[in-house]
């Protein structure tokens, strides 16, 4: 359509700014959007804790050599290795899960916002909210959140320790 003063523009219609039906729709989103992140959390951390426990494996192995033309030498270097690749997964590890806790907050914080906000599925509906507190709150999840913010720091200690002591043993 050409636009000329014989035919002007037609008048634009507002297109509905709502991407959002209802209150229950937009909850329906977030909770979807909260179990997905959940879900991609669970899986960075299984993934982490796999991981080391292979390197817990080959590093109780190789402390263990027993062969005497290599053993000492071997004894000396591969647990240290490993426990300084332990330190390193950990760190690199670290900024995936601590994105993933941070958007499942993000997502978290938007839900408690509509409980608070919406009376359809607030407490001031019918004076008993639709979720527990548990859900409606930063505290439930902030402790559910705990176990995956620790591992990388727990597991780096580990290897921390570990390392220094495959050094301290085979050294003194």
């Amino acid at each position: 359509m050409i636009i000329s003063p014989d035919n002007p523009d037609p008048p634009h219609l507002e297109p509905d700014v709502s991407i959002f039906g209802s209150p229950r729709d937009r909850l329906a989103f977030y909770r979807r959007e909260i179990h997905h992140e959940i879900s991609n959390l669970s899986g960075r951390t299984n993934t982490f804790l796999t991981a080391q426990s292979f390197l817990v494996i080959a590093h109780a192995s190789s402390m263990g050599n027993a062969n005497p033309d290599w053993g000492p030498l071997f004894t000396l270097v591969v647990p240290a290795l490993l426990a300084l690749f332990g330190i390193f997964s950990s760190i690199s590890a670290w900024p995936g899960i601590r994105a993933s806790c941070d958007i499942v907050d993000h997502w978290q914080h938007k839900q408690i916002q509509l409980f608070n906000c919406e009376p359809v599925i607030g407490p001031v509906y019918d004076d008993a909210p639709l979720f527990s507190a548990w859900e409606s709150t930063y505290g439930g999840q902030g402790k559910a959140l705990k176990f995956f913010k620790r591992s990388p720091w727990l597991f780096g200690g580990f290897w921390m320790v570990q390392g220094g002591f495959a050094l301290i043993i085979q050294l003194g």
